[in-house]
């Protein structure tokens, strides 16, 4: 049986950026290597929106009573 990759957390995936940018500031860096990390950057940022976007559309679906409703994606 294949073993499914998990998903990282917004957390892990914000550390993840930060690392990126720390490597991206190194004057060392060569200028294709930077338009890389950049790249995975902006790939690391669509993945935090869309954990965003879907904590904030469960958030939209608390109904009158205080309960959350099911969300469909």
């Amino acid at each position: 049986m294949a073993k499914t990759k998990k998903e990282p957390s917004l957390e892990e995936t914000f550390q993840e950026l930060e690392t990126i940018i720390e490597k991206m500031q190194d004057r060392a860096v060569t200028l294709e290597d930077s338009f890389s990390l950049y790249e995975q950057g902006i790939q690391k940022l669509k993945l935090c929106n869309e954990k965003i976007d879907h904590v904030e559309k469960k958030m939209l679906l608390l109904n009158k009573q205080g309960e959350l409703e099911a969300f469909d994606e």
